[in-house]
């Protein structure tokens, strides 16, 4: 039997342990059955209940979480997640949690992800919702008993040399000159430099169709916010409408970038001047999560084994080419991509050229 399955049926064997003392009202009524992984070690689990079981919202299951304690830490989800509720956002209860063992037991809100239920007819009304939802997410700006990490200068710079270390060398197999290595370098720091600048928030850090959900009763549910911190103001923002997914229309995405602003406005968070400014900052934080999401996509691969993440490159290359094209400031790193590691990329991934055939030279 493999660690996994072993852990899979201590999992269980605690849920039912620990449903049984402590809310005999919740009565499993069958194993666990796989819901999916993610692209960290945790695993998720849908455990059956008895008919009758009061429940907090009307499923007839809860999902059980297998967080391993040396590879995953579950006290900021837990803690996180009991703020955003506080704040009015729809995450699922934590019913019991166990951070020695790395086991969690959770409301379960199915199985619908906002993703398969975008369409050009529906896309509209949802991510209104979805902004909506992400105004009560930038509200929570405290997590009682747990300090969120700043989304300070350094981290940001170091998470766009994930391109750098992953994507260029070790995925395209490229050896950059002393040049482009400064070109890369001085990018990396001006980005990080601009967009530290924005009003700083708590930021979910991965707000995207695949990471949001349609409840039974219309709203909006967020999940997958373990990883939050604080910082730029447009990053959560970035992610749901630039999703690596999904692409819509660039001029539908920038209605919905002013849309957003305007509420931002409305509520008092930015300034005549901010809102003005928003576009740009949209951009500018875009492009920062572009490089970083590369040369993530091809690290799960190399270092992980998750090779799925590779299918999702052409998009997040090509929004990262559209943010930063119209920007003097960033010309060189431009230059850079357009006609040095893209023609690298389109040789190793020929099929990439489909998306980003129009920025060959």
């Amino acid at each position: 039997m493999s660690v996994a399955d072993e852990r899979a049926l201590a999992l269980q064997a605690w849920a039912v342990d620990w449903l049984g003392r402590e809310r005999p009202d919740l009565v499993p009524a069958g194993d666990l059955s796989t819901v999916s992984g993610d692209a960290s070690f945790r695993r998720y689990f849908r455990l059956p209940l008895a008919e009758g079981s009061r429940l907090p919202i009307s499923r007839g299951s809860l999902i059980a979480v297998d967080a391993p304690p040396e590879k995953e830490n579950s006290r900021p989800f837990v803690a996180i997640a009991r703020a955003l509720r506080a704040h009015g956002v729809h995450v699922p209860e934590v019913i019991a949690a166990d951070f020695g063992l790395g086991f969690m037991l959770l409301e379960d809100f199915g199985d619908s992800l906002l993703r398969p239920a975008l369409t050009e007819s529906t896309v509209d009304a949802l991510y209104t919702r979805s902004m909506q939802t992400l105004l009560h997410v930038l509200a929570c700006e405290a997590v009682p008993g747990y300090e969120l990490p700043l989304y300070d200068r350094k981290r940001l710079i170091d998470e766009m040399g994930l391109l750098r270390d992953w994507f260029i060398p070790r995925y395209l197999g490229m050896s950059l000159n002393t040049e482009q290595q400064a070109v890369l370098e001085n990018a990396f720091v001006t980005i990080a430099d601009a967009v530290t600048k924005q009003p700083q928030v708590f930021v979910h850090r991965d707000y995207h169709s695949r990471n949001l959900m349609l409840l039974a009763d219309g709203e909006i549910g967020v999940i997958d916010f373990q990883d939050a911190v604080s910082g730029p103001i447009t990053y959560d923002l970035a992610s749901l409408l630039r999703d690596a997914y999904v692409v819509w229309p660039q001029a539908q995405v920038e209605a919905w970038v002013k849309q957003f602003a305007a509420l931002l406005r409305e509520e008092g968070r930015l300034s005549a001047a901010d809102e003005a400014a928003f576009p740009r900052w949209f951009d500018w934080m875009g492009a920062q999560r572009h490089l970083k999401v590369v040369g993530i996509f091809a690290r799960l691969s190399i270092r992980d084994g998750k090779h799925g993440y590779l299918n999702d490159i052409p998009v997040v290359f090509n929004y990262l080419l559209a943010e930063i094209q119209p920007y003097p400031e960033l010309h060189a790193l431009f230059e850079l991509l357009r006609t040095v590691i893209l023609p690298a990329y389109l040789e190793k991934q020929p099929a990439a050229r489909v998306v980003l055939g129009h920025w060959v030279a």
